[in-house]
């Protein structure tokens, strides 16, 4: 059970994650730096480099500029002991466009590579996907939390320690795979305590969650679970785009499938709605997944 100070904790660290400092932010250098989560694992999740990286680009725009499209390749495991440094090149400034280079270093290397667009908020043409039908609300979905203690430690410790309540529709795949093994699947998610209402952490936050849980829809479909012996999953690049704006701390619903696997490589799409039914994001992500031959 997660308690209601472990919920509040568990947010205001991902807070403190993502309020970077920024050492050359009096040079004519835009060069920021983080801290990472302790991970169980010791590397570093993608999600919060995803994160960091927008929150970075967009410490060198005017606050009406908004996010709508990023493209980033994971270049390398990060080690969640070491701070992250954060350079951002300002490739363009337009009318209503910009776009931002950003580059997260630990080491001296890079471990992830991002370029971002941002836009004036303009009128224009809008209609969107409805979300999927037959869908429970989350109040009827079983959290994973359920699982902390039957799981192992690890995962356990993962479960507990993390900001977000995630309660997936099908059932997670930690022990096993319920029902049929299907290419897709629908997660509900929200952050577990309230945040602050400004929109840009929102929108980082949104990136955060849409690197949680993607991959499921490859394994789902192939019959694998987290605990499969000798499975290896990465993931290799990750875009997504920013619709409609939708807090975090409310009910999401993430439907996920996957198109299509092949040579140790799958690619996962999802979007993300909020509970009354808009689409506030689209994510895609190819990721390497090995399993051990039998």
């Amino acid at each position: 059970m997660i308690t209601e100070e472990t919920a509040r904790r568990s947010v205001a660290s991902l807070l403190g994650v993502l309020d970077l400092d920024a050492p050359g932010a009096r040079t004519t250098e835009d060069i920021f730096t983080g801290a990472s989560h302790p991970m169980p694992t010791g590397r570093v999740y993608g999600g919060q480099v995803l994160a960091q990286s927008l929150i970075a680009a967009e410490r060198t725009l005017p606050e009406d500029r908004v996010v709508h499209s990023m493209h980033g390749y994971f270049l390398r495991p990060g080690d969640a002991a070491q701070d992250i440094t954060f350079a951002v090149e300002r490739i363009h400034d337009g009318r209503s466009f910009s776009t931002r280079r950003s580059q997260a270093y630990q080491g001296g290397v890079p471990i992830f590579s991002m370029i971002a667009s941002y836009q004036d908020e303009d009128p224009g043409v809008d209609h969107a996907a409805p979300m999927p039908d037959g869908i429970p609300d989350p109040e009827d979905v079983p959290s994973d939390d359920d699982l902390i203690g039957v799981v192992h430690p690890i995962t356990g410790r993962m479960l507990s320690e993390r900001p977000v309540d995630i309660r997936h529709v099908s059932g997670p795949l930690f022990l096993e795979v319920d029902g049929e093994q299907v290419a897709q699947q629908a997660v509900w998610m929200r952050m577990r305590a309230p945040m602050p209402d400004d929109p840009r952490l929102h929108r980082a936050a949104l990136a955060y969650l849409s690197d949680m849980t993607i991959q499921e829809s490859i394994l789902r479909r192939h019959g694998i679970t987290w605990q499969t012996p000798g499975l290896k999953v990465a993931s290799l690049d990750h875009a997504m785009w920013w619709h409609r704006f939708g807090r975090v701390d409310e009910w999401l619903l993430y439907a996920q499938e996957s198109p299509t696997a092949r040579g140790g490589r799958g690619l996962a799409q999802g979007r993300i709605f909020t509970r009354d039914g808009a689409l506030i994001a689209t994510v895609a992500q190819e990721i390497m997944v090995r399993v051990p031959q039998q």
